[in-house]
């Protein structure tokens, strides 16, 4: 007992000081992907009422770092709004609301009004999230819903200019942006071919030579290869290294 007394001290030591470098601490209780659900997480949650009120007062009894937290629809707008007022009441700073069920596929449309039903009754902030793809959607979602803001999922995965006021950038362009945007961060190679993977499935094909040779990388040196950017690549690693020996 005392030895794990003892890590679960020193686990929670770390998570504080993790919670210094970070603005919130966004709870996801809205994943409906099999691997989340089955293993009791995301959309799992909203089964057990009781538990996202455990998991919520515990957090904000605990750090000073504003908490949220991200839900489905139910099957009623009546079932979500009293999950969200019960929600609010754990001191979250805000409320994410995707507006689809867990059974439902991306193809079907997120139902916007049902959104508006949670924003009408709660005083938090509320974060409008479903079928946003154009940069026009997102003041459309908002004066539909009258969320305070917009969270954007596979619209920024596809074309991340749609953030941007002017003309939408070609995804070619984009994509090429991303690759060399990933190199200068040294964004971790998973995560970066996830998002190549995200923007081709969408507008061309995985299976032409570009695909394969995405899923075949194993770093970044060979998605810049795959992209040309090998100079780009070696100019970015030679200043790495000279800035780490004058660190």
């Amino acid at each position: 007992m005392e030895n794990s007394s003892l890590e679960f001290s020193s686990a929670y030591r770390r998570w504080l000081e993790l919670c210094k470098d970070v603005a919130a601490v966004d709870i996801n209780m809205g994943c409906p992907k099999s691997f989340s659900v089955s293993g009791g997480m995301g959309a799992a949650l909203l089964t057990k009422p009781d538990l996202i009120h455990d998991i919520l007062t515990t957090l904000r009894r605990n750090i000073d770092t504003p908490v949220t937290c991200k839900i489905r629809l139910l099957k009623s707008s009546q079932d979500t709004v009293e999950l969200a007022r019960r929600i609010e009441k754990t001191g979250v700073s805000a409320l994410a609301v995707h507006g689809r069920q867990v059974a439902d596929r991306p193809r079907d449309p997120a139902k916007w009004n049902e959104i508006a039903d949670v924003v009408s009754a709660l005083t938090i902030p509320v974060i409008a999230n479903g079928d946003v793809f154009e940069y026009d959607d997102i003041q459309r979602i908002k004066v539909a819903t009258g969320a305070s803001s917009v969270m954007v999922a596979r619209g920024a995965l596809w074309n991340a200019s749609i953030f941007s006021p002017n003309v939408k950038a070609h995804w070619e362009d984009v994509k090429k942006e991303y690759v060399r945007k990933s190199i200068l961060w040294d964004n971790d190679v998973k995560s970066t071919k996830h998002t190549l993977k995200e923007m081709i499935m969408h507008y061309s094909c995985l299976e032409f030579p570009e695909g394969k040779a995405i899923i075949k990388s194993q770093n970044l040196v060979d998605l810049a290869k795959v992209y040309g950017d090998e100079e780009y690549y070696e100019s970015v690693r030679a200043n790495r290294i000279a800035l780490d020996r004058h660190a």
